[in-house]
């Protein structure tokens, strides 16, 4: 019989594992990111700027070289290497050649048009010296998503492979990059003529930086591809078996993206006519929050990934409602501590930036938008894995349809929520933080909505009952009681004992992590023993 591509509950939990380091090391670079560009450019109007051009390349590069592309290109890739390695690395040079080409020619239409983009819309109504500095660094990061769409499909052959090392370290390189462009090429670059220089510092260092981070995030995963003897070359066919069926189900994918990111302009466009400041606090918070995303959810997401994929090639219904039931289990169980954590420490958190340009205020609202960010936690940790249910399927349509529906619906609650939550002319209580609720809500419902329908699909193909949801609810419950135990602890804590606010967030951290493991061993949650069991494997 021939061996599975896919692994075992147990080797998944190592690869997650492997995974989670990689996002956590990347998460502890982004809050020295955070902190570096805090201190030195604060939330003034440059930092804005910046801030509001990354979204455009970033754009980009999710439509064309990130999760569309390694989303539609995993489950084919998968079904062709069942049946032949070798066609499999034909597919594999032509996805690339295409994807690249792809980028290029998006990256110069936007390139073209990034004055109209910017006034327009991305940075309508700021002043025209903040406008041309954004059309300025849009144009130099244009340059990331074409290196992207090649290190993106590179990632995506390397996971199938089971390799997942070099895109662990990968992952860091986004932080890497810009954290070298504030410290190192800012500062050498000449005066800005404009709201550009901040200081000492060229605003522009980190739209260098940002290129940086896209050739380092390619590099460091060279060497997995020549472990691996890829036969890749340049290859511009539509004709390759397993070309058309990536387009396919890349069509929808896209769709899916690119109403995420429509959530995001809309939000930097709204945030745009507040109080100066309010898109990087509201950024800096997302940041904060994804920090926990990647950890918890992208990390499990990833490595669950591939087997998803080869186990519907196999036909192996059970073992992939197995594998998607403990994905399922293993992000509830994190996330719900996740979400008190930074609700209760949100201030100390960002409190450890205060210097430079970074103020009190700035981290009163940071920590504000953090807090309704957080509620949402559980469904975008979800959404990571059920989405990505979906793609091992084939079925890039479902998680578009009904992405659109909570576009739709985050539309109409950002601009509910505004008028009511927060004060528009505060920066530390504004109202940007009812675009935090907004999004944190309708992406609990797009999750619950995934469950749904992936249970349904899967009855439908002839699996029995769920997908073991008794399991997951009740060790979900379980989870939540730990984390509102753990929380209880931390008010008691906090009105106690008067300390610094790095004291607060690390010393909290500790002893709010102390508390949720032993209340969850208490509980008996299989999950508190099945993710330490591999840490113990390797040190006894």
């Amino acid at each position: 019989m021939k061996a599975s591509n896919a692994l075992s509950n147990r080797q998944l939990v190592e690869k997650a594992l492997i995974m989670l380091v990689g996002f956590l090391a990347s998460g502890v670079l982004g809050l020295l990111r955070i902190a570096v560009l805090a201190s030195q450019f604060g939330t003034g109007a440059a930092h804005d700027s910046f801030n509001s051009a990354q979204q455009i390349p970033e754009l980009v590069f999710v439509l064309v070289a990130g999760g569309a592309l390694g989303s539609s290109f995993i489950p084919v890739y998968a079904r062709i290497r069942e049946g032949d390695p070798q066609q499999a690395w034909r597919l594999a040079s032509a996805v690339m050649t295409l994807a690249a080409l792809a980028a290029a020619l998006l990256g110069l239409i936007v390139t073209v048009f990034a004055p109209q983009i910017v006034s327009g819309v991305l940075s309508a109504g700021r002043p025209p010296e903040e406008q041309q500095l954004t059309v300025e660094m849009i144009r130099l990061m244009m340059l990331t998503p074409f290196i992207f769409s090649i290190s993106g499909l590179v990632m995506g052959i390397l996971q199938s492979h089971a390799v997942f090392w070099l895109p662990a370290i990968a992952i860091s390189m986004n932080n890497i990059g810009i954290i070298i462009g504030a410290l190192f090429i800012a500062p050498h670059l000449p005066a800005h003529a404009d709201v550009g220089q901040v200081g000492d510092l060229n605003v522009m260092g980190l739209a260098y930086g940002a290129v940086l981070s896209a050739a380092l995030h390619l590099l460091v995963q060279l060497p997995g591809l020549f472990k691996l003897r890829a036969p890749l070359h340049p290859l511009f066919s539509w004709a390759v078996p397993g070309v058309i069926d990536v387009l396919r189900l890349m069509g929808p994918r896209v769709i899916g993206l690119a109403v995420v990111q429509v959530n995001f302009v809309v939000n930097i466009y709204l945030a745009n006519h507040m109080v100066h400041g309010s898109v990087t606090a509201l950024r800096f918070a997302f940041m904060m929050m994804f920090f926990a995303l990647g950890v918890i959810g992208q990390s499990v997401g990833t490595a669950v990934f591939p087997s998803l994929a080869a186990l519907w090639a196999e036909g192996n219904l059970e073992d992939f409602k197995d594998r998607l039931s403990r994905a399922m289990r293993n992000v509830l169980y994190l996330s719900f501590p996740a979400t008190v954590l930074f609700i209760m420490l949100g201030e100390p958190i960002f409190s450890i930036l205060e210097r430079g340009e970074w103020t009190s205020e700035s981290t009163q609202a940071a920590a504000w938008a953090l807090g309704f960010y957080a509620l949402g936690i559980a469904g975008f940790t979800l959404l990571e894995v059920l989405s990505r249910a979906f793609y091992a399927l084939e079925d890039t349509l479902t998680p578009v349809v009904i992405g659109a529906g909570a576009m739709v619906t985050n539309i109409v609650l950002n601009l509910l929520f505004i008028q009511f939550i927060g004060d528009p002319t505060s920066l530390a209580r504004g109202a940007f933080a009812g675009l935090a609720l907004a999004n944190a809500l309708t992406t609990l419902v797009e999750s619950a909505l995934l469950w749904w329908l992936m249970r349904r699909r899967l009855r439908a193909q002839g699996a029995a009952g769920g997908i073991h949801d008794g399991a997951i609810l009740r060790s979900a419950g379980g989870s939540l009681l730990a984390a509102l135990i753990m929380g209880l602890c931390l008010w008691l804590l906090s009105g106690a004992i008067s300390a610094p606010g790095w004291t607060l967030a690390i010393g909290g951290g500790l002893i709010g992590a102390i508390v949720f493991f032993g209340v969850s061993y208490l509980f008996n949650l299989s999950e508190t023993r099945a993710l330490a069991a591999p840490i113990l494997r390797r040190v006894t």
